[in-house]
């Protein structure tokens, strides 16, 4: 019983610690790709950026409260979420015109 006991107090902390789910992000031509990413509601978000280009941009997302500098022809990983189900608009702070994609949580 005590073993018992002590699995189910353990079991949240477990739950918390599970890797986030990783998804791809590419910036290419000045444009996100895919401009519309579906991810996983309630759970972490490891986003991978790589940006094809050879000339910077910046993710930057105000629902999300992130923006990061990504230098040309290199990748860089954010973190995001959990999040809640609905839409999160982001686009590119250098290229606002082309730049634009959303996260849908679901």
């Amino acid at each position: 019983m005590l073993r018992l006991s002590l699995l189910l107090l353990a079991f949240p902390v477990m739950a918390l610690a599970a890797d986030p789910v990783e998804v791809n992000l590419a910036i290419r031509d000045h444009r996100f790709d895919p401009a519309e990413l579906h991810v996983p509601a309630g759970q972490k978000i490891r986003l991978i950026v790589e940006n094809k280009d050879s000339t910077p941009e910046e993710f930057e997302s105000h629902e999300l409260n992130r923006e990061k500098v990504i230098p040309g022809n290199t990748k860089s990983p954010l973190y995001i979420g959990p999040l809640q189900p609905g839409r999160y608009h982001f686009f590119g702070d250098f290229n606002p015109k082309t730049a634009q994609g959303d996260i849908v949580a679901e």
